[in-house]
This record gives structure tokens, sequence and C-alpha cells, in this order.
């Protein structure tokens, strides 16, 4: 007898509130960079390494995690990764050192990392196999709605409550995730007498070695879209991530003079295109039969996109929050990323494929946030507002510069791809 619907979705529910938080802290210092830049008494550099330590620590645990989900099972790794995020968010609201600030954003970030790969893992043993692509979809979804409360709401939050009592009860909220993974969560139907809709062939599945999971990685590169694709999806999703999570706010700032919340409201604008768009790219492309026209086409529209809104003088507030939502519409071409990928190498390294794609998204903002913050560093006037740092418009143009060549990059790297028709390949 299989699980009964009410008790799948229960399954399904714990693991993708915390991948909510996962995109809520991804993207959060956004909001709060002047007090952080006060808190931590750093420039624009450090202050996209503090940011960037998520990614760093994130892009570290994929491969781990991947293993570790299968040896230890999802209900154990989710306790472990939302316990280490309640701890990291406790020590991020409450220390005044930089380096152990790092250290905390760093523990959120590799904490996270078992969020997502933790709910595909569930879906797989609590759900019939023609849910799948749903529950993928709206579990991304879920994941895009925490980015958008990271947005305005949260720096009105910090606004009233300051950063750090935020930030805590942040901690707290993860500790109650944690006490429904422990009461709602199990790794198999079978774990409670029930019938597992997981394929004998992936229970029965040997697991690989963290060793033969490396020389997996190595052996993928062999194919010639891998490597392609992987350095695209930086230059796709980095932008996104880059702006909307770290530098968007301050640079609306000081160019058209925004609040901090309205600032905030342009970045929900480009999350919330991203989100709507991320389940429609996969749609779109499964109807015309092809990967690479939708996706070297958005790859080429993000790159005037950007290019528009970071080089022309004289663009209006009005225009640049319509360009903000255009930019973060297809930005979400990324998602074409894992299924252009899956196609291009043999169907026994899926996993493994899956979470190379994963980690060339999150290099974009990994090298994006902190290489934007060393060239504002080098630009800056000397120009201070109550005790941080303030840079000015034309600081910011030549920072993005970085952004913008990535993005250009971006469209030479996907047109060398070779289309899959959308049908596996090797």
């Amino acid at each position: 007898m299989f699980p009964p619907a009410w008790r799948s979705w229960l399954v399904w529910v714990a693991p993708v509130l915390f991948y909510f938080v996962a995109y809520f802290v991804r993207v959060s210092p956004a909001v709060m960079t002047q007090e952080l830049m006060r808190a931590f008494t750093v420039g624009a550099a450090g202050l996209g390494t503090l940011s960037a330590t998520y990614f760093y620590a994130y892009v570290a645990m994929q491969i781990p995690v991947g293993i570790l989900v299968d040896s230890w099972g999802a209900r154990k790794l989710l306790l472990v990764g939302t316990v280490s995020t309640a701890l990291g968010s406790f020590l991020f609201g409450g220390t005044g050192h930089f380096g152990m600030a790092c250290v905390a954003r760093a523990l959120i970030g590799g904490a996270t990392a078992v969020a997502w790969i933790s709910t595909l893992k569930l879906i797989t043993h609590w759900f019939p196999a023609r849910r799948f692509a749903m529950l993928t979809g709206l579990s991304l979804l879920v994941g895009n709605v925490g980015a958008l409360v990271a947005q305005t709401p949260l720096r009105i939050l910090v606004q009233h409550f300051s950063w750090r009592p935020v930030i805590v009860a942040s901690g707290a909220v993860v500790l109650g995730i944690a006490g429904l993974v422990f009461w709602l969560v199990r790794n198999d139907p079978g774990e409670i007498g029930l019938a597992s809709y997981a394929p004998e062939s992936l229970r029965t599945l040997r697991h690989a070695s963290l060793g033969e999971q490396v020389r997996g990685v190595g052996e993928l590169f062999r194919y010639r879209n891998t490597w392609l694709i992987f350095f695209a999806q930086g230059g796709l999703l980095g932008p996104v991530l880059t702006f909307a999570g770290l530098w968007g706010p301050p640079y609306l700032e000081a160019r058209f003079g925004m609040t901090p919340t309205r600032a905030a409201n342009v970045d929900m604008v480009m999350l919330l295109a991203f989100a709507i768009a991320s389940p429609l790219m996969g749609h779109f492309s499964d109807q015309i039969g092809g990967r690479k026209p939708l996706y070297v086409g958005s790859a080429v529209v993000a790159a005037i996109t950007w290019a528009t809104m970071v080089l022309v003088p004289g663009l209006g507030a009005g225009t640049f929050i319509v360009l903000a939502g255009v930019a973060g519409f297809v930005g979400s071409s990324c998602i074409l990323g894992f299924a252009f990928g899956k196609e291009s190498v043999p169907e026994q390294q899926l996993g493994t494929i899956t979470g190379l794609m994963n980690m060339g998204n999150i290099i974009g903002p990994m090298v994006l946030q902190p290489g934007i913050g060393l060239l504002l560093d080098r630009h800056w006037n000397g120009a201070m507002a109550h005790g941080a740092r303030i840079y000015s418009p034309e600081a910011y143009r030549l920072a993005f510069a970085v952004m913008l060549i990535w993005s250009v990059a971006s469209i030479v790297l996907l047109a060398l791809t070779r289309e899959t028709h959308c049908r596996q390949q090797a």
C-alpha cells in the first residue's frame, strides 16, 4: 500500500521550507549593506567577501551532499543542515568580528546546500514519478518566494528591529523547521510499513565513494556541452543574484536616490519575474523541441538588457524597473542548463551532472559579488555617510563591467553548444 497523499505532502513540507530559508539567506545581505558595512567596519570588498562566503561553502558541499544523502538519508542530512543553519544564524547575528561573521556565513552556506537535493530525494521516494516535474517546479517556486521575502519585507523588519535581532529570529525559525523534519520526515515510506515510489534500481544502487564522484566530474568535462554550459550558467544567473542579492539596492540609492525600501522593491520585481519565468522556460523549450534557440536567445536579451541598465545615461527609474523585470525573466533560462546538461552526457551520470550544473550557477555570484566589491573600493572617492562608505554611480558603472563581460561570454559559449533536441544524446 502506497502512502496516502496527505502523508506524502507532510514529508515534502519540511524540506521545502528549508529550501525557502536557503534562498532567503542567500540574498538577504542586499537590503542591509550599509548596516553590515558599519557593523563590521568594512568597505565594498569586505562586504562582497562576507556575502560570497555563503557561495564558497555552498559550492564546496555539492559533491559531498550528493554522497551523504545516499549514505545518511535525507532525514539525517536535513536535521544536521537545519541545526547548523540555526547555529550559523545565531553566530552571525551575535558577533562583532568580521572573520567570525565570515565563518558564520560559510556555515550557513554549507548547511543550506543540503536543502535542494534532499527535497528531490524525498520527492522520488514519496510521490509517483509522474509528479516529479510538477513538484520540482513547485519547490523551486517556494525557494524563489524566500528570495522575495528577503527584499522589501526583510527591509521593513530591519528598519523596525535592526538587523541583528532579525537574523537571530530567522535562526529560531530554522530550529522550528528542524523540529518539523524530526517529526514529519522519513527517508522512505518503507520505514512506516508502506510501499515506496522509488524504483528498485535506485534503492539498490551502489553508492559511489568521494574519489569516484570526483573522477566522474572530471569525465563529464570530456563532453563538449558540459564545460560550455557550466561556464555560461554563471553569466546568466550570476548577474541576477549579484544585483538582487547584494549590489542592487545601494546602486539604486546612489543612481536614483531611492530609499532602501523602494530599492528593495526593484529587486522584488527582478526576482518575481525570475520566479514566474523559471517553470515557463522549461515548458517553452519542450514545446519547440530544442534547448539551444531559447537558451542563446535569452542570453542575448540578457546581455543587451544589462548593458542598457548599466551603460545608458539618463535612463529613468521607471524604465530601469521594467528592464530589471526583463533581466530577471531571461536570466531564468539558466534552468535550461539542467536539462541541456543531462541530455549531453551518459544516463548513468545524470546525478553528477545535475550537481555540476548547480555549481556552475552558483559560481557566478561567488565570483561577481566580491569582484565587484574590489572594483568599487578601487574607484571609491572617499565619501562616507553614517560610518559607511558611499560609492558613486560612476564607480558602480565601472565595477559592473565584469558582469557585462560574463553576460556576453555566455552568448559565445552557448552558441558553441550542440543541440540535443530534448533527447538523450550521449
